[in-house]
């Protein structure tokens, strides 16, 4: 009889194949459950309810960096964005470069939040921007009252600080009290056509784009993390667990290229197919890579760029944040 895993991730289609039984993994029976990030890392790192768990990559390393965390990682990546979109200001402050930030009030849902340690690591490492230099202000962009979900210990000279608690990021945008706001999902101002919030990169594709090329980069938002206790009683579940996460990644990309590659757009966006054939010509067949050696440059850079900023109290090495039996396995 099959033991019952719970799952609990989102429903990307990179992952809908285990989601719906196309991809099993030997001698367990999945119970997903999906939930958006959110809500799923509120619970992940706090009672952790599923055996096997989408995690935020900083929040993983703060708590693996301290010794507290329930999970072990496999080197899959469910999320994985560039960020330069995700940088929003007030068109009246004279923020015209990323330097420009320095000294301002900027908004971030959480200082501890994956988006956040990639977007300051980004602008230190290819704008020279100071991040210690910067205020910043925490707080829920469209929901009011939200707050760190792990407690960090930052420098006393380091200003972040929580917003008022009936405030969201967002609507102190609009009012000028903040210059900008960084986050992962796009301000409703600017969604609404707000004359004064615009993005820093007013083209933003072509200056991610520009970073792939120069870095070789494609940021890691979220890992895979299996309970530590069943990964102990059962030690080649991490290792079967990664190579189903392969084949479901496998099926997305084979459907993908059938959809953009067809005679007729079943998806509705226009340029879906030149999307994909510019995607391919960039980053090739496979743009979304598991496996820690074909990712081994943004995990070292997330390792520093922890310690950097001050959630983790110590350098990680890349090592540590998977399990043994995963650490040399190929994406393919």
């Amino acid at each position: 009889m099959a033991t019952t895993l719970s799952l609990g991730c989102w429903d990307y289609d990179r992952v809908r194949a285990m989601l719906d039984g196309r991809v099993a993994v030997d001698g367990f029976a999945l119970k997903p459950t999906v939930l958006p990030p959110s809500e799923i890392f509120a619970r992940a790192f706090t009672e952790a309810p599923f055996d096997v768990s989408e995690l935020s990559l900083s929040s993983y390393m703060l708590q693996v960096a301290t010794g507290k965390c329930a999970y072990v990682a496999i080197p899959a990546f469910l999320s994985r964005a560039f960020r330069h979109g995700g940088i929003f200001v007030r068109g009246d402050r004279g923020i015209e470069t990323p330097k420009d930030l320095e000294g301002r009030l900027v908004g971030v849902p959480e200082y501890q939040m994956t988006m956040a340690m990639w977007v300051r690591g980004i602008l230190q490492d290819e704008h020279g921007v100071d991040f210690r230099k910067i205020h910043w202000r925490t707080g829920g962009l469209h929901r009011a009252g939200q707050k760190e979900r792990l407690a960090l210990e930052l420098p006393a000279a380091m200003d972040v600080e929580p917003i008022d608690a009936a405030d969201t990021l967002d609507g102190l945008l609009v009012a000028g009290k903040l210059d900008a706001v960084v986050a992962p999902a796009t301000p409703r101002s600017f969604l609404a056509g707000d004359a004064d919030v615009r993005r820093l990169f007013a083209d933003p594709v072509t200056a991610e784009r520009a970073y792939y090329r120069k870095t070789g980069m494609f940021p890691i938002m979220h890992v895979v993390g299996v309970r530590r206790t069943i990964a102990d009683k059962h030690p080649d579940l991490a290792a079967d667990l990664f190579r189903a996460f392969v084949r479901a990644r496998d099926i997305a990309l084979a459907e993908l290229k059938v959809t953009a590659e067809g005679s007729a757009n079943r998806v509705t966006l226009p340029w879906l197919a030149a999307e994909w054939e510019a995607t391919r010509a960039l980053m090739g067949d496979n743009p979304w890579t598991y496996g820690v050696a074909a990712n081994l440059k943004e995990l070292e850079a997330a390792c520093r760029y922890s310690q950097e900023q001050n959630l983790a109290p110590r350098r990680l090495t890349v090592d540590e944040l998977f399990h043994p039996a995963t650490r040399g396995l190929a994406d393919a």
